[in-house]
């Protein structure tokens, strides 16, 4: 896939995701950046609540000057996604003269909307690709992370099915990966690097791996 441009990781907490973007990233021109806190959320938001208020009005009334919604029934739907586009490339995303692939990762995929929200992204960011990474529940749930929560392990757990019931409806658009797989066989990733179109490198991978990421995980021993 040599035209992609734009690739989004979809996990939750402690899944090894920062891992996966080190590994991502070790493909020349890629550059994925770190969490956000769904920032995109708040564009999105701006972007729904334009077209909700542009739909309810009556067009020919809120023309007129003298209507208090006045000029919203001219919001700008393809104009509001490119500039939206233009704001996260400049500050979220920042490619390099040197990048090709960009996105973020992100655990925050847990919205009641997030079918909505997803093809959001996929209008900001057209032709953009989803990597879903997962971990075994129970050893998510145990860490730091969410032990203070209240029952991890459902919470974790309707994580992992909204975004698995999300991007069930994205076809090639996306990509389903397992830590716990990876780790104990980089080789498993040859079929994420095959459906990105990108050079499978192992090495490389091993290599990554042995570099500390995030919280200490067993895939440095």
């Amino acid at each position: 896939m040599r035209d992609l441009r734009h690739v989004f990781v979809m996990t939750y907490g402690r899944s090894g995701s920062t891992l996966l973007m080190g590994i991502l990233n070790s493909i020349p021109g890629w550059l994925l950046r770190g969490e956000n806190r769904h920032a995109m959320r708040h564009l999105y938001d701006f972007h729904r609540s334009g077209l909700a208020e542009k739909a309810r009005v009556d067009p020919v009334r809120a023309a007129e000057p003298t209507h208090p919604w006045f000029g919203i029934e001219s919001f700008p739907e393809l104009a509001s996604l490119q500039h939206i586009r233009a704001l996260a490339e400049a500050t979220l995303l920042r490619p390099e003269p040197s990048t090709r692939v960009t996105g973020y990762k992100e655990i925050r995929w847990y919205d009641a909307d997030l079918p909505d929200y997803v093809d959001f992204l996929q209008q900001v960011f057209p032709g953009a690709r989803f990597v879903v990474n997962t971990r075994r529940l129970e050893d998510v749930a145990a860490s730091n992370y969410w032990t203070h929560k209240d029952d991890p392990l459902a919470q974790v757990t309707a994580i992992e099915d909204k975004i698995l019931g999300t991007v069930a409806g994205l076809g090639d658009a996306a990509y389903r990966v397992h830590y716990d797989d990876y780790v104990a066989d980089p080789g498993v990733l040859r079929g994420l690097f095959d459906w990105l179109g990108e050079d499978f490198d192992e090495q490389r991978i091993r290599e990554v791996m042995a570099t500390p990421h995030s919280s200490r995980g067993k895939h440095r021993g």
